[in-house]
């Protein structure tokens, strides 16, 4: 018989990123991305416009677009790592954006890759490796147009 794996709420995987921004990675705190879907193929991560997003071409900032690109892309690793009850250790080893037209609104992270983010993690547990992946997360404007998109190899052990 298998064992049921619990749901994790969008609530506490929000609170997850707000605490990584408050005691570990105060970049994420000050750019706020907020959670808006989170299921085990596909996550959703916003940033808002404003000042502190935007550069002085008043389009989103580079790095704002990178924080985006990040926590969408890991989110999953942790969403994975509680849902499995187990303890993850993760990094990005490398990315490779490309920038196709000017953020001048909020933008939307998606990566819908949970399925091999899921079976990266279930082998680093099997064959107690680092397990190395490319992930690719899209960043589009509110009129659903791909401004940016992140291919990442995201590195993954768990411990």
């Amino acid at each position: 018989m298998t064992e049921a794996k619990p749901q994790i709420s969008m609530r506490k995987m929000q609170w997850m990123i707000f605490l990584l921004g408050l005691v570990k990675i105060p970049l994420i705190g000050f750019v706020r991305p907020r959670l808006i879907e989170l299921s085990d193929e596909k996550v959703a991560v916003k940033i808002k416009f404003r000042r502190r997003t935007k550069n002085h071409l008043n389009s989103m900032y580079f790095g704002a677009l990178a924080v985006g690109a990040d926590v969408a892309g890991g989110i999953h690793a942790f969403y994975f790592a509680e849902k499995m009850n187990k303890k993850v250790s993760f990094a990005f080893k490398s990315m490779d954006a490309e920038f196709l037209k000017r953020a001048e609104s909020d933008v939307i992270f998606e990566c819908n890759e949970g399925a091999k983010i899921e079976s990266i993690i279930a082998e680093s547990f099997e064959k107690q490796i680092r397990i190395n992946q490319l992930v690719r997360v899209d960043a589009k404007n509110l009129s659903n147009e791909i401004v940016a998109t992140f291919d990442m190899v995201i590195s993954v052990k768990v411990k």
